[in-house]
């Protein structure tokens, strides 16, 4: 197929990449580069663009005579949704309004959308299954629910196909070490942990030690992020073989502590990482756990990278060789 991926030069968004390259897929990717990398980008047509710019949007998929959507492209920190929720709204629901009459416009017929856990807010039982109720309780949780929505609404009204991944934590790097993990901010723990060990931060901050959980910690599901990239290219192809539209859950169906991230971290890099305890963030739910037998069974999705030191390991190197991101080249 012909795929035109939006956030293409962002974390996931790089990796999606290559894994569509690899299966044989061309690829249009489609990126703002506020916070993707240039550098990221292995391979296949690059496009400087907003998902903002419907004309520049139809430009693309019409040139490119594209047959697919993998929409990544999304504002994601939940703390800063909480305080900026014009961004949010703006940026991940109303430019996504715009990718979605762009598509009908030009006719493309498919879309694979990145969605979140977050639309499930505070769980009333683990793991979750996509059925599970969806209330979310931050902005950013709320604005991958609404975009969820309106796919369901588009497919009713106009016949366009969507899967949305669900996405538990993504974390690790290309096992390749060619790509990997940078943000600026940052805001996931596990380059944080890893910032941390390479004397980057002084110290790990732990939000929250009072949840209802073994050790008072959040408790996140963390996926690969090659695995993460491999369900877009399984959800794709469905697509383009008929599937229904729906929605699945991504994740390793077991949940770590922030406690139990950060002793795994310290066992990968050899020594001790500093951290201190600090006051819940506003938004986060205690446990967020997947379950991702819906995937598995329709699928045949499989990760290839479960356990959560494999996960580490692999950003270890890519923080290693990189330790101020793209900026210090490629390791």
């Amino acid at each position: 197929m012909r795929i035109l991926v939006t956030g293409g030069a962002g974390y996931i968004g790089s990796h999606v990449v290559k894994e569509l390259l690899a299966a044989g897929h061309e690829v249009v990717v489609y990126d703002n580069l506020v916070k993707g990398h240039r550098e990221a980008v292995v391979g296949g047509v690059f496009i400087e663009a907003d998902i903002g710019d419907e004309e520049k949007l139809r430009e693309a998929l019409r040139g490119y005579s594209v047959e697919a959507v993998v929409h990544l492209a999304a504002d994601t920190a939940v703390g800063e949704s909480m305080v900026n929720p014009l961004k949010y709204y703006h940026n991940n629901v109303v430019k996504g309004l715009t990718l979605l009459k762009a598509m009908l416009e030009e006719r493309v017929r498919y879309i694979v959308f990145s969605s979140s856990a977050a639309v499930y807010g505070e769980p009333e039982e683990a793991p979750i299954d996509e059925l599970a109720r969806k209330e979310p309780t931050n902005v950013y949780g709320e604005t991958k629910l609404i975009f969820e929505r309106m796919l369901e609404a588009f497919d009713r009204a106009y016949g366009l196909k969507y899967i949305s991944l669900r996405y538990f934590n993504a974390a690790g790097a290309d096992v390749s070490g060619e790509i990997g993990e940078d943000h600026d901010p940052e805001t996931q723990l596990i380059p944080i942990v890893l910032q941390t060990a390479l004397g980057l931060r002084p110290r790990l901050e732990i939000f929250g030690t009072d949840y209802d959980t073994p050790d008072g910690t959040c408790i996140r599901d963390y996926i690969h992020v090659s695995d993460l990239a491999s369900a877009h290219v399984l959800a794709a192809e469905a697509l383009y073989r008929g599937a229904q539209s729906c929605a699945y859950n991504l994740g390793n169906e077991k949940g770590y502590s922030v406690r139990e991230v950060l002793r795994t971290a310290e066992a990968v890099v050899g020594r001790p990482i500093p951290a201190v305890e600090v006051g819940r963030r506003p938004g986060d739910p205690a446990v967020l756990i997947a379950s991702s037998e819906k995937i598995k069974r329709e699928l045949g999705w499989r990760p290839r990278y479960p356990d959560l030191e494999t996960i580490i390991r692999t950003a270890w190197e890519w923080h290693r060789k990189h330790p101020r991101g793209y900026r210090t080249g490629r390791g």
